[in-house]
């Protein structure tokens, strides 16, 4: 059973950092690619970034482009976002997701028929 699991959101101040975690677990981590997406209320959910399964390959929204870092450990089976410089409109729930294809290679990375498997999501607020 494919299981993915956030954690490490908050209430931050603008300015401020976060590190979001995703543990995975019930299929091969390493073969697939992983992303990160957010969803405020009110707005459809958006591609935050993505990372091939080798973590070679990185594609960034641009409104993050700069100001996050997606990572990966394949030996933990755990994919990371930091988030640095946040601002007021990154507050969001953060959704980690699994590629539906072995063989994505990002390029409709950011939609979200690409992905087979998401987590419950992060709560990540932004506000002084």
């Amino acid at each position: 059973e494919v299981q993915l699991v956030e954690s490490g959101g908050g209430l931050v101040q603008p300015g401020g950092s976060l590190r979001l975690s995703c543990a995975a677990s019930g299929f091969t981590f390493n073969s697939y690619a992983m992303s990160w997406f957010r969803q405020a209320p009110g707005k459809e959910r958006e591609g935050v970034s993505w990372i091939s399964g080798t973590g070679s390959f990185i594609f960034y929204a641009d409104s993050v482009k700069g100001r996050f870092t997606i990572s990966r450990d394949n030996v933990k089976n755990t994919q990371y976002l930091l988030l640095n410089s946040l601002k007021t409109e990154d507050t969001a729930m953060y959704y980690c997701a699994k590629a539906r294809s072995p063989n994505s290679y990002g390029v409709r990375w950011h939609q979200v028929d690409e992905y087979d498997f998401w987590g419950q999501g992060t709560q990540v607020t932004v506000s002084s």
